[in-house]
């Protein structure tokens, strides 16, 4: 072993620990671990969700997969954990993609459960709540949602269209604004009076 490798865990020690964690079923508590930080891996998740290692693209689903269950974020900052090491990585924007949605209910009902580019899933709610911001400079806006633990996914291009054919204009704090229901709470996108429409 080099000195290098005590300073900071190779990905396959990392995704030998994660296999480790996976046969216990479910995620792995990332929340109970505090291992001693070793350093950074370079690892990069681009905003389209894309993961690297070393520059190059990790064309392994199920490793992706499995990286993405040992993932944690500490304010700004975003770790792979096992119980035993800890590595930052570099998160472009956000670290999932949600690539597709299912809505059931209709009105304040409605439910709109999400789908990741990793394989999670979550219902927008009190839990997982949806937030839209708006690029300073285009006015784009780029939609986010919830996914676990201060992970979120950005709601890719084709499902943010599909959920703007689900808009209604509801009152929010105030004012009249346009947005989506789900999980009992209205989620505003943008003020009604910018889209030159108030709530019929």
């Amino acid at each position: 072993m080099t000195p290098q490798d005590n300073v900071t865990p190779s990905a396959d020690s990392l995704a030998a620990e994660a296999r480790k964690a996976a046969k216990k079923g479910g995620l792995p508590p990332v929340h109970l671990w505090n291992p001693p930080f070793c350093g950074d891996l370079d690892i990069r998740i681009a905003r389209d969700g894309t993961w690297f290692y070393l520059g190059t693209p990790i064309g392994r689903a199920p490793l992706v997969r499995l990286f993405s269950t040992i993932l944690k974020r500490e304010g700004d900052k975003y770790y792979l954990v096992t119980p035993v090491e800890k590595v930052g990585i570099t998160v472009e924007d956000a670290p999932f993609v949600a690539v597709d949605f299912e809505a059931s209910g209709a009105g304040q009902a409605q439910v709109l459960r999400f789908e990741t580019n990793v394989g999670d899933h979550a219902s927008a709610g009190p839990d997982h709540p949806l937030r839209v911001t708006r690029d300073a400079d285009t006015g784009e806006p780029a939609p986010y949602v919830m996914i676990r633990a201060g992970l979120e996914a950005l709601i890719d291009r084709k499902s943010f269209y599909r959920l703007v054919e689900l808009g209604v204009h509801a009152e929010h704090e105030g004012a009249s604004w346009f947005g989506l229901w789900s999980g009992g709470v209205f989620w505003p996108v943008i003020l009604s009076q910018e889209l030159g429409q108030e709530p019929g």
